[in-house]
């Protein structure tokens, strides 16, 4: 199982990085994980257009979700080859609604449905694509929103990530035991503190401390935080290797 790190800026995007998107690969299978401002551009970096084979949207915050307006028109549009099949997009009720809502001019209401195969999440739900397994948990957000836990089935590998999420314990269960836990840390500890929005580094290290994950790699964290300071508190909760997330960068799982 290989991850790319498309995007990784939380709220807008920054200098360097287009907004939360990840993409999830195995046995030429191309899962998406999110898709913020942004993303769109950079993901053709990595993969064709038409190549994904699935997305996973986490919430429906436009820094996980606006690009999939500009997807609409690559897919809904395209004349070489013809309008594009819908594909599979797990989202949060009303993804539909929210998407055309934003799009603004679709051709009808139901047109976003044409090129996007819309399912529902839910808490505790599982569903499969290609040779993954996802299971979805509900965390703690202004708005619905979804950790996921992709495991590849052949190998048994575990991919965790956040969404976006203030502590909570359906986090840390979720990511329990994961090769590689990809966590959002927005915040600075000492300088923000809302509950039920974001994590700061701490909070990301002491979640990964205790789900006993392998690995953490630090991500959405917002153009106006310092991620070195998240990166150094990370450290100080969590004994197993962290980094930071950084468009391009690949992992193997």
């Amino acid at each position: 199982m290989k991850l790319t790190v498309v995007g990784c800026s939380g709220s807008f995007p920054s200098a360097e990085s287009a907004c939360s998107s990840y993409l999830v690969e195995a046995e030429g299978h191309r899962l998406l994980l999110d898709m913020g401002n942004g993303a769109l551009g950079e993901l053709q970096r990595y993969s064709g257009l038409y190549d994904l084979d699935a997305i996973a949207l986490s919430h429906l915050h436009p820094d996980h979700c606006i690009d999939m307006c500009g997807y609409f028109v690559a897919r809904y549009y395209r004349h070489e080859g013809g309008r594009c099949e819908p594909i599979p997009v797990h989202g949060p009720q009303g993804t539909e609604r929210r998407l055309t809502v934003a799009y603004g001019d679709t051709p009808s209401d139901s047109a976003m449905s044409e090129v996007f195969d819309f399912r529902t999440l839910t808490a505790g739900g599982v569903f499969e694509s290609g040779p993954f397994t996802v299971r979805t948990e509900e965390v703690s957000h202004p708005v619905e929103s979804y950790a996921f836990r992709v495991t590849h089935r052949e190998s048994g590998k575990v991919l965790a990530y956040s969404g976006d999420t203030g502590t909570c314990g359906a986090l840390t269960e979720l990511a329990r035991g994961a090769g590689l836990f990809l966590c959002e840390a927005s915040f600075t500890d000492g300088k923000e503190s809302i509950p039920d929005l974001h994590l700061n580094g701490r909070e990301a290290g002491a979640c990964a401390q205790e789900a006993g994950v392998e690995r953490l790699v630090l991500t959405h964290v917002p153009p106006w935080t310092d991620p070195k300071v998240n990166l150094r508190d990370a450290k100080e909760t969590f004994e197993g290797p962290v980094e930071l997330a950084r468009p391009g960068a690949v992992y193997e799982l």
